[in-house]
Parts: structure tokens; C-alpha cells; sequence
């Protein structure tokens, strides 16, 4: 920050280098004012480069505001020259300062809008699927580790922890797969599958990214890859979470809080227009 404005600085003490003794002096205070507003003049021209701009026209409009010229603001810095306790550097700094303070306004919106994005993620994430204790000990049982579930955009996570057992008959051929479903097809997308470990209880956890172009999910916690035997396999604590996309939690908790009014319109519009940005 320092280093820009002092760019933009030493560029406007250029343009005003002669003075004229016959102006009005402006104080120090409103005369940073000035400076932070010049800054800004400039760094809007930046960003919008098409706007052409001719010499010292441009901070005419600010210097109006504060009810100088452009005679004045050049008397005034070269007045500094000749007062011996005073700085233009100070009122440099003077001027840095307010857009330090802006700033960290500004950051700390942005951080309350990014809290209201997490609160409603929060507020809407949910366990779609849970179960303490699955036991698969026969192959007519497929229905116990199967499920197929409809989704929308977000995210799914899938959890839970297995242990195949002793009586296990078939060797090294169980796994488990999961994968994504378009419209009515049937065709395996971002299929994910492994091999489940027999020698000590294992943890599988997997997350699937969906679009609007997604219908469903397909789980199968145990499947044999070649003849079945017997198997038997122990699932604790499975888990399927769904965590919604930004823009649609902070729509949900805005149609939540209509009646009770938590925030104002105009704050839960910012959070939205934050949520669209964050999701492009």
C-alpha cells in the first residue's frame, strides 16, 4: 500500500513543483483528505483505462469537494518547503493510514460474508444415510450394503468403517464401488472402487463432487470381483453427508429467517452475489 501511494505521490508533487505564494494554505488534516482521495481517483483510472483523462483536470473534482483549486493544493505543498516543524511526508502517512483503516473495513466484511457462507453450509449439511452396525454374512443380503440415492448439486461424503471376517470364504475378491448416474443412464462416472483389506479393520471414505447433470449415486459397500462365496464383513458407523453448494445454503437459510428477519435484505444480498463468485 505504502509503496503504490507513494508512487502516486511523488507523481502529483511533480505536477504541483511551482508554487504560488498568493492561494490559500490548506491544513494538514484536510490536505491528506486530498491525498487519499487523488489515490483513489487514480486507481480507479487504472482498473478503467478506456477513461482518457487530460493532466491535472482529473482531481479537479476533488479538490472542488474540499472547496480548494488546484492553485491552492500547489501553494500548499510548496508552503511545506518553507515550515520548518512540518513534514509532507507526515501527511503522507496521515493519508496512508485512512486507506490502511478502509481496508481492513473492507477485509472484514468480506470475512463476515465468508461467515455467512459457512454458517448456512453448516446450517444445511445433513446425513442423508446412517447406520451403527451392518452384517453381511450372505449374498441374499445385497440390499444391506446397496443403496442408490438421488442427489443435487453438492457435495456427498461417504463414510464408514469395515472388518471382513474369519468366516470370510472369499479370498481377495471383495471390494467396494461407488460411482455417479447422468439422467437415465447407467453408465459408471467417477467410478471409485478398492479392494477391502482382510487382515485388520479398515476405513474407507470417499467424496463425490456433483452438478446439476447427476441424478444419482450408487453405493455398494461389498461387492466380489469374480465367483461369490460366503462372505462376512462387519460395517460400523456409516455415514452418507451431504454438503450443499454455497449459493443454494445461503438462499435456503434467507428463505429460513423471513420471518424473523436475522439480516437485513441488502446483507443477504452481498451474501449471495459472495456465494455466486465463490462458486464460479
Amino acid at each position: 500500500m505504502k509503496r503504490i501511494f507513494l508512487a502516486v505521490f511523488s507523481a502529483l508533487v511533480t505536477l504541483f513543483s511551482v508554487g504560488c505564494s498568493h492561494n490559500n494554505i490548506i491544513p494538514d488534516s484536510v490536505l491528506a483528505q486530498i491525498f487519499h482521495d487523488a489515490f483513489l481517483t487514480n486507481a480507479y483510472l487504472d482498473e478503467h483505462r478506456y477513461i482518457r483523462v487530460d493532466s491535472l483536470r482529473i482531481y479537479e473534482p476533488v479538490f472542488e469537494k474540499y472547496g480548494y483549486t488546484t492553485e491552492d493544493v500547489i501553494s500548499t505543498i510548496g508552503n511545506f518547503s518553507r515550515r520548518k516543524s512540518a513534514r509532507l511526508g507526515d501527511v503522507v502517512e496521515l493519508a496512508i493510514d485512512m486507506l490502511e483503516k478502509e481496508g481492513a473495513v473492507y477485509n472484514r466484511e468480506v470475512a463476515v460474508l465468508d461467515t455467512i457462507d459457512n454458517v448456512a453450509r453448516r446450517t444445511f449439511t445433513h446425513t442423508i444415510l446412517r447406520d451403527t452396525l451392518i452384517r453381511f454374512e450372505s449374498w441374499k443380503d445385497t440390499a444391506k450394503v446397496s443403496f442408490t440415492l438421488p442427489v443435487s448439486p453438492g457435495r456427498y461424503v461417504v463414510t464408514y468403517d469395515y472388518k471382513v471376517g474369519d468366516k470370510d470364504e472369499n479370498e481377495y475378491r471383495l471390494r467396494y464401488e461407488m460411482w455417479l448416474e447422468r439422467g437415465k443412464s447407467t453408465y459408471k462416472s467417477n467410478q471409485v472402487y478398492n479392494t477391502l483389506n482382510r487382515y485388520s479393520e479398515s476405513g474407507v471414505k470417499r467424496e463425490f463432487k456433483v452438478d446439476s447433470t447427476f441424478s444419482r449415486l450408487q453405493l455398494r459397500l461389498v461387492t466380489c470381483n469374480g465367483k461369490r462365496k460366503r462372505p462376512s464383513v462387519k460395517i460400523r458407523n456409516f455415514h452418507v453427508k451431504y454438503v450443499p453448494e454455497p449459493e443454494a445454503a445461503v438462499d435456503s437459510l434467507y428463505q429460513r429467517q423471513l420471518d424473523i428477519r436475522i439480516f437485513s435484505d441488502s446483507f443477504i444480498s452481498m451474501a449471495r452475489k459472495d456465494a455466486a463468485e465463490t462458486k464460479e
